[in-house]
C-alpha cells in the first residue's frame, strides 16, 4: 500500500475531482531548440535568460487551468517558481537530459548537485524521472538503468514523496534516421512501450505514477470506431492498463509533441484502458513558443488563446472519459491515542 505521504503527495499532483490535467514544462533541449527556431538562430546561441523568460511566460498563462505543473531546477524553477499558484501541484525533476549514449543504449543520469531530499526539502509534491528505456538493449544498459530507478525508488520511499517514471523508447545508434531529439522513435514497437511498463510496475522499483507514451506512433493511430485496426490498437493500450492496474500504479499519458487532434485521439485510446489523465508539454505550448519569441506579449497572446483552448480541450475529453484517481489512505483501526504516530513508519 501506498504511504499516506505518497498519496497527500499525488492528491497534489490532480485537480480536486481526481483527474491529472498537468503540464510539462520541464523541456530542456526541446524549448532550446523552439527558441532557435523562432530566432533563427543555432541552439548553442540560445541564452540562459531566453529559457527562464520563455518558462516564466508557460507558467504565467497556464498555471490556472492545470492540476499540477513539471519544472526543472535550472530553468523552470529560477525562472516562476514565484508565480506558481499555491493550488497547482509541483512535480520536479531530478534526471539530467544529457544522457550518455552508447553503441547498444543510454545511460540515465541525475543532475549535478540535484537530490529527492532537496526537492522534498524545497516544497516539491512529486519527483520525477525520465529513464530511456528499451528492453533489447545491451545487459549493461539495462542494469545501469534498472539500478538508477530503484536507487531513486528507495530515496522516495525515505522521503515519503511520490516518484513520477517516464519511460521513453529510443533509437540506437545505427538506426535508420537516428536522432537524439526528444521526438518519437521511428522504429518504436508496442512490445518495446509494454515490456518496458512491465518491468518498472515490479514493487522493488517504488513507482508511484507513471508517464507513458503511447505503444503504437500517434501519426498512425486509427480512429476508435471499432474496426479490427482500432480494436488492434486497443488491445496495446489495455495491456498496459492491465499492468498498472496489477500493480496498483495510476498512467498517464506524455504527450511527445504530436499534434493536438493525435493526442486526443491517444487519450481517447488510454481513457478506455483506464488511464486517469495527462502529463503533456510540447502539444499545447510550442507553437506559441516557436512562433513568436523573442516578443513576449505575442507569446503570452498565443498561450492564452491557443494554448489554452487545447488545454482546455484536452482537460474536458478527460472529463468526459477518463475515471478519476481517488487516494487510499488506509488508516485501518485504531483505538487509543497515539496510536496512529506510533504506527505510521
Amino acid at each position: 500500500m501506498t504511504s499516506i505521504g505518497k498519496q497527500r503527495g499525488l492528491a497534489r499532483l490532480a485537480d480536486e475531482d481526481g483527474y491529472f490535467t498537468m503540464v510539462a514544462l520541464d523541456q530542456r533541449p526541446p524549448l532550446v531548440q523552439a527558441i532557435a527556431k523562432a530566432r533563427g538562430t543555432a541552439p548553442d546561441q540560445v541564452s540562459f535568460a531566453d529559457m527562464l523568460a520563455a518558462k516564466r511566460l508557460l507558467v504565467q498563462a497556464l498555471a490556472d487551468d492545470a492540476s499540477s505543473m513539471l519544472f526543472d531546477p535550472n530553468f523552470a524553477m529560477p525562472a516562476a517558481i514565484d508565480v506558481l499558484p499555491a493550488r497547482t501541484g509541483l512535480i520536479v525533476t531530478l534526471e539530467e537530459h544529457r544522457f550518455q549514449e552508447t553503441p547498444r543504449g543510454r545511460k540515465s543520469r541525475s543532475i549535478d548537485n540535484w537530490s529527492v531530499e532537496k526537492i522534498r526539502r524545497m516544497g516539491g509534491d512529486a519527483v520525477k524521472v525520465l529513464a530511456w528505456y528499451r528492453p533489447d538493449a545491451s545487459d549493461e544498459v539495462l542494469a545501469h538503468q534498472r539500478d538508477y530507478v530503484r536507487t531513486v525508488g528507495a530515496e522516495c520511499r525515505r522521503h515519503d514523496i511520490p516518484y513520477v517514471l517516464e519511460l521513453l523508447v529510443y533509437p540506437f545508434p545505427d538506426s535508420v534516421g537516428h536522432t537524439t531529439d526528444y521526438v518519437e522513435s521511428a522504429d518504436k514497437r508496442a512490445d518495446l512501450v509494454i515490456d518496458s511498463v512491465r518491468e518498472f510496475a515490479k514493487p522493488e522499483y517504488g513507482v508511484d505514477l507513471y508517464k507513458l507514451e503511447t505503444p503504437l506512433p500517434a501519426a498512425s493511430l486509427p480512429p476508435r470506431d471499432g474496426s479490427p485496426e482500432s480494436r488492434a490498437a486497443a488491445a496495446q493500450f489495455d495491456e498496459i492498463g492491465r499492468i498498472c492496474a496489477d500493480a496498483g500504479i495510476p498512467w498517464v499519458l506524455l504527450s511527445g509533441g504530436a499534434a493536438p487532434e493525435q493526442f486526443q485521439r491517444v487519450l481517447s485510446y488510454s481513457y478506455a484502458a483506464g488511464a486517469p489523465g495527462f502529463l503533456a508539454g510540447r502539444t499545447i505550448w510550442l507553437d506559441a513558443v516557436q512562433s513568436h519569441f523573442p516578443d513576449e506579449a505575442a507569446v503570452l497572446e498565443a498561450l492564452k488563446g491557443d494554448g489554452l483552448q487545447i488545454l482546455r480541450k484536452l482537460g474536458a475529453l478527460t472529463r468526459a472519459e477518463a475515471k478519476p484517481w481517488r487516494p487510499d489512505y488506509a488508516i485501518g483501526t485504531l483505538d487509543r491515542e497515539g496510536a496512529f504516530a506510533c504506527a505510521y513508519a
